[in-house]
C-alpha cells in the first residue's frame, strides 16, 4: 500500500494503484462509485454505478439513457464521482464533464454483458413507474423469446466518459488528521494542492 501517496503528481496512475489495491482488498464491487447528477431544478441525485474503465482521458460507466442519471447527464454534461474503499479507509472524488462513449465502445461493452443482463436492458424502462414485478418479469420472457441467442444494444442503452477536472485523494489518519490531496487539471497538466482533513 502507497503509505506517501501525497508525494505523487500522476492522478491517473494514483488512481490505477488504488483501484488495484481495493480489487485486492475489497470483498465487492471494488470499482462502485456513487455517481452524482444535477436535474433540471438543480436538485442533486446519486446512486452507486460501476466503473468499467479509466485511463488518462476519463472514466467510464454505462447506463440508460432514458433513465434519470441518463437524462440529467444529457441534459447538463457535468457529474461527479465518489469512491470509497472501506477496508482500505481511503476515498476518491473527482468531478468533471461528460461526453457520451462511441458506439463502437458501448457495443463492445455490451457484448461482453451475461445473456440475462443483455435481456434487461431491452426489458426494463429504467427509472420510469413499474405497474409490477409481474410486468417486468413478463418483459424480460417476451424479450428472451425475441432474442434468445445474439442480443442487439438498445439504441437508448450507452455509456458516459467523465473527463476528470478535479480528483481529490483522501486517506485516513489518526485523531482525524487524515491525509487529502486536489489534483485540478490546466490543460494537460495538473496543479496538486494539499488540503487540511
Amino acid at each position: 500500500m502507497n503509505s506517501d501517496f501525497t508525494a505523487t503528481v500522476d492522478p491517473i496512475r494514483l488512481f490505477a494503484e488504488w483501484l488495484g489495491e481495493a480489487e485486492a482488498a475489497e470483498p465487492n464491487d471494488p470499482n462502485a462509485m456513487a455517481l452524482a447528477t444535477v436535474d433540471d431544478d438543480g436538485l442533486p441525485n446519486v446512486r452507486v454505478v460501476l466503473l468499467k474503465s479509466h485511463d488518462a482521458s476519463g472514466f467510464v460507466f454505462f447506463t440508460n439513457f432514458e433513465s434519470a442519471k441518463g437524462r440529467e447527464l444529457l441534459a447538463h454534461r457535468k457529474a461527479a464521482l465518489g469512491f470509497h474503499w472501506k477496508s482500505l479507509r481511503r476515498q476518491v472524488r473527482v468531478r468533471g464533464p461528460v461526453t457520451e462513449v462511441t458506439a463502437a465502445e458501448a457495443d463492445a461493452y455490451f457484448a461482453t454483458r451475461s445473456h440475462g443482463s443483455q435481456i434487461g436492458a431491452w426489458a426494463s424502462r429504467q427509472s420510469r413507474p413499474l405497474e409490477s414485478r409481474a410486468a417486468l418479469e413478463k418483459a424480460a420472457t417476451d424479450y428472451a423469446a425475441k432474442y434468445p441467442a445474439a442480443v442487439p444494444r438498445p439504441p437508448y442503452w450507452s455509456g458516459f466518459r467523465l473527463a476528470p477536472a478535479e480528483i481529490e485523494f483522501w486517506q485516513d489518519g489518526a485523531f482525524r488528521l487524515h491525509d487529502r490531496v486536489l489534483f485540478r487539471r490546466h490543460g494537460e497538466s495538473w496543479e496538486k494542492t494539499r488540503l487540511n482533513p
